[in-house]
């Protein structure tokens, strides 16, 4: 942005806008101005209402008060498409193109031009999109790219990123990041929220922070701001310190028998001979690009796929999952990125943390309630679950969400959780929650698997890193050797000690996929 604040008019300027849900009040005095060529900063808490305020801009939901000005012309927004006929135009979190349908298909459903949208899609890094893909088939990370180029197609005057870059990976989070900074060449505006602080620092001009459902600040973006966001966000100063990820903690106290291990695991041709023990005490990190084997590594854990060839052992006993209750059986709980696989979202935040209670039931007969409610009510109170709208868990912040998820497998007492990008799309205050709390679960002997997009992750948490490339474990590191540009050389297939440019505008196209993997650390 060239052009002084003081010399330009808002191109969206909404103030006073509130939104209750019954005697829940989402947004309560929200006000937000965005320039021409701006990209703004919405930051704060989970369940500040960051989210309620977006919808309300795109139509998804009616404010109960409040006033919206686009380009200095009230206008009453009470649909998506009065949003898209005024200029604004949303992605979120999840990816919106209907599943069942294929990618044109969801393109002539919005009136998005094919042209342009292929255009976009090749500048955002990806080169080889067959519009006949159905949606369901796609990668997340490649849908959410999708629905940004969808949005891109259109032109929109203010364009609004829920979290864009949460769960992609490096190369494609790069190129959301260029393609973003361009968008006020032409006079345009972004708003973009994310609870990444290098991403707000590199990308944006200025910042609007929520609390409570209310604007509680409006800063520049200049260095050294990042201690003013967090007070402004959490309303007191919170220390900044690292979580102890003591290297060795599993390990020194460990029994000789590994809690799981995987040998020579294979699944299809995404997952290729990958070997290693996880113990029990122990978070063992995952670090990987997207499309690398990960997903089809904790798949094959929780009993979601079978693998095409290795093996994988519980406390030194062979075991095969024909079915995710096969893993849960033998203690094992899958925590997924997407809160939505794991909740039923018109349900109580008590049922869905009580649900393994009935489904281990063998036969029919009562239910224990009296053990069952103060199993929950402990694991709420562990978790500082928000309950205010309990009545149905959708109505629960996305950091509240996956607190819940995480507290269905304490309540029941999994001795194994696989964690997968728990903390994505979450403040940093439940983040470092979430951290204290698999710190916690390792001191108690469960043991941890944890993959994160955030490399900065790894540090808080982990005792051992295993960075996954091309499908193979190509190296494993202690978490004093896990500093950030090493884990990143790593997950480009580097050995040890190459040289890359890997900083945050880093060209994807450097990553050398055939290049000869180094050999597995013991």
């Amino acid at each position: 942005m060239t052009t002084s604040p003081q010399q330009q008019s808002p191109l969206l300027d909404a103030s006073g806008v509130a939104k209750n849900y019954g005697a829940v009040a989402a947004l309560r005095n929200a006000s937000l101005s965005v320039l021409p060529g701006e990209v703004h900063a919405l930051m704060g808490a989970n369940g500040a209402g960051k989210s309620t305020l977006v919808k309300i801009l795109t139509g998804a939901i009616s404010a109960n008060a409040g006033r919206i000005l686009i380009r200095g012309e009230a206008r009453d927004i009470r649909s998506p498409a009065a949003a898209r006929r005024a200029g604004l135009l949303p992605v979120y979190q999840e990816p919106s193109l209907i599943p069942d349908l294929d990618v044109l298909s969801n393109l002539r459903l919005t009136g998005t031009p094919v042209e342009p949208f292929r255009a976009w899609v090749r500048e955002l890094g990806i080169s080889d999109l067959d519009l006949r893909d159905t949606a369901r088939d796609i990668p997340l990370a490649i849908l959410r790219v999708l629905d940004l180029a969808r949005a891109l197609a259109v032109e929109p005057d203010v364009l609004l990123l829920d979290e864009m870059t949460a769960a992609l990976p490096a190369n494609l989070a790069e190129k959301v990041l260029e393609v973003v900074r361009r968008q006020g060449d032409a006079g345009r505006a972004v708003i973009f929220i994310s609870h990444r602080f290098v991403e707000i620092s590199a990308l944006c001009d200025r910042a609007t922070v929520l609390r409570d459902g209310a604007t509680v600040g409006v800063v520049d973006i200049v260095p050294g701001v990042e201690e003013k966001i967090v007070e402004l966000m959490l309303g007191t100063r919170i220390e900044k310190t690292k979580v102890a990820a003591r290297a060795g903690q599993g390990a020194a106290s460990a029994p000789a028998l590994p809690r799981i291990a995987v040998r020579n695991l294979r699944v299809g041709t995404k997952l290729n001979d990958v070997s290693f023990d996880l113990r029990d005490g122990e978070v063992a990190g995952v670090v990987a690009l997207e499309g690398q084997g990960q997903d089809e590594l904790f798949a094959a854990l929780a009993g979601s796929i079978r693998p095409s060839g290795g093996a994988i052992e519980v406390d030194g006993k062979p075991a095969k999952f024909a079915h995710p209750i096969d893993a849960i059986r033998a203690g094992i709980a899958y925590v997924p990125g997407d809160r939505s696989e794991a909740l039923a979202m018109q349900r109580s935040v008590r049922e869905n943390i009580a649900l393994p209670f009935s489904a281990a039931l063998r036969n029919w007969g009562p239910i224990a309630m009296g053990r069952e409610r103060a199993t929950v009510a402990s694991a709420i109170q562990r978790l500082q679950i928000d309950t205010r709208a309990q009545g149905e868990v959708q109505r629960l912040s996305g950091g509240n969400q996956q607190k819940v998820t995480i507290a269905r497998w304490i309540a029941a007492d999994a001795r194994t959780i696989l964690c997968f990008d728990p903390t994505r799309g979450i403040d940093v205050g439940t983040k470092q929650e979430i951290y204290k709390l698999l710190r916690e679960l390792a001191g108690n002997g469960k043991s941890v698997l944890f993959y994160t997009s955030e490399l900065e992750e790894v540090q808080r948490v982990c005792d051992r890193v295993i960075v996954i490339f091309g499908g193979r474990l190509v190296d494993i590191f202690s978490v004093e050797e896990a500093d950030e540009p090493a884990l990143m050389r790593a997950a480009y297939g580097l050995p040890r000690g190459a040289k890359a440019d890997v900083g945050i505008l880093a060209d994807p196209s450097a990553n050398p996929s055939d290049a000869p993997a180094p050999e597995a650390r013991p």
